[in-house]
């Protein structure tokens, strides 16, 4: 018998008790409430020692209600039973209700039969559902919550569908609601990769994305975690009525982090000067982690081929590689390393589909093997900015994405180039406010360093 028909099984049972057992259950409780205030009071604080003070003999009768009466007051509420589940995509109506618990045939048929209620068992799973039964199982209230409709809504709101019982009438409705940011702390260790021990922290992938984004200037994340490295998080959590979404990994921006690798100690703490959402990262000394060149134009890649001699695969010789290139599927998405303007986007020989940008002070960049442009000549682009995905045209044995930096014309180390710009700092008008937030967030990463021995994290 599977988890799901045992679970069923077991709800029939405790509902067929409830109603056998109803008054019983409910003079118990009464009961068990009326002893508890009477211990109550008998473990009130002390007064000062009765025979220091003046004593009178105070008699009265006292008859309590009758406890028949409060249990017939209680049963006519009745019980109120809830319950959730999250859809899936191969579900009925009646596989679905069955989960919840829900003996309603009634709510079965509208479901199958309402044009907006309907919309709950079709389309893809993911969506979260909550039930509210009466004791006997008939569905009292049925609100379910999933991405909204408009793509460009997804990351901000949901869409609540309701379907309800009114006067004896089924009724649905569907609105879309915002989604509420929580702040939520967590911690971990290292062991084998980031993404695992992000897994092993009950953290979304996200936070792990996050993480090796903001410190990428400080860390190699490919070939310089160390086991035993840890981190600390404060980081938003995307909730719908108050329950964490299963879809968009879940998560929002991380506000602070603390890593430490290799024994050193690296933070990041994040500051919107302007409170518009344009903020950035910050060290406790206020000084930006962001600096004017990324460090990678492919989101936490591996490096497959780094700036030096190799054997060509394809045209089995030495040569100078003279650039840097990133193992990645095709389709991954690729970033502009910094601010510029595309001076070409198109398909050139050997590197089949390639973008070049020319950045300030003589310093241009290359993407090739795309399978993808998203560009056009003249056009400005920004740092993070997508550009194109990783392919495999022109001279490739493999999908990948070739990187070069041109400095001056002249071909250049590409690990040079994020390293040898600066950083900015936080301008003195706003270094008290900085101070303020930097001294909250503080707080809660302390309290998030508690957590990798507890289950790794916490609202």
């Amino acid at each position: 018998m599977g988890l799901d028909s045992l679970t069923q099984r077991w709800l029939h049972q405790a509902q067929d008790f409830t109603r056998r057992h109803h008054r019983g259950i409910i003079a118990f409780a009464v009961t068990g409430l009326a002893g508890f205030a009477v211990t109550a009071f008998g473990i009130a604080p002390l007064a000062p020692d009765a025979a220091l003070l003046p004593q009178h003999l105070v008699t009265q009768a006292v008859t309590p209600e009758s406890l028949g009466g409060q249990v017939d007051a209680i049963a006519e509420r009745g019980l109120v039973l809830r319950r959730s589940t999250v859809t899936r995509g191969t579900d009925s109506p009646q596989s679905l209700l069955a989960r919840l618990g829900v003996t309603d045939a009634g709510a079965a048929a509208f479901l199958r039969d309402d044009a907006v209620a309907r919309g709950l068992i079709t389309g893809r799973g993911g969506k979260l559902v909550q039930a509210v039964t009466d004791e006997h199982g008939a569905l009292s209230e049925l609100v379910a919550r999933y991405p909204a409709a408009q793509a460009d809504q997804a990351k901000t709101a949901f869409t609540r569908l309701t379907i309800s019982r009114q006067a004896g009438r089924w009724t649905s409705r569907v609105e879309t609601a915002p989604l509420v940011a929580q702040t939520r702390l967590g911690s971990g260790t290292v062991r084998t990769s980031l993404f695992a021990a992000t897994d092993d922290a009950q953290l979304p992938d996200s936070v792990a994305s996050q993480l090796a984004e903001i410190f990428s200037n400080e860390i190699d994340f490919r070939r310089g975690l160390r086991k035993g490295d840890t981190f600390s998080v404060v980081y938003e959590a995307l909730t719908a009525d108050g329950e964490v979404v299963p879809w968009s990994d879940g998560a929002g921006r991380v506000l602070a982090a603390d890593f430490v690798n290799d024994g050193k100690l690296h933070q990041a703490i994040w500051f919107d000067a302007a409170g518009a959402g344009q903020g950035g990262y910050f060290g406790p000394d206020g000084e930006s982690k962001r600096r004017d060149f990324l460090a990678s134009p492919v989101a936490f890649s591996r490096i497959t081929s780094g700036f030096s001699m190799r054997y060509h695969p394809i045209l089995h010789k030495w040569l100078m590689h003279e650039g840097v290139d990133y193992g990645a599927p095709t389709g991954t998405p690729v970033r502009t390393v910094g601010d510029g303007v595309v001076s070409f986007a198109g398909r050139e020989n050997g590197y089949g589909n390639v973008i070049k940008i020319d950045h300030s002070k003589g310093r241009s960049t290359l993407y090739a093997h795309l399978s993808k442009i998203d560009v056009k000549k003249g056009q400005h682009v920004t740092e993070g900015e997508h550009i194109g995905d990783v392919g495999q045209t022109g001279w490739a044995t493999g999908p990948h994405l070739h990187f070069e930096y041109h400095l001056n014309g002249v071909y250049t180390d590409p690990a040079v180039l994020a390293k040898s710009t600066q950083a900015s700092t936080i301008a003195a008008p706003q270094r008290a406010r900085f101070a303020e937030v930097a001294s909250g967030l503080r707080h809660e990463l302390a309290l998030a360093d508690t957590l990798d021995q507890a289950g790794g994290q916490a609202e």
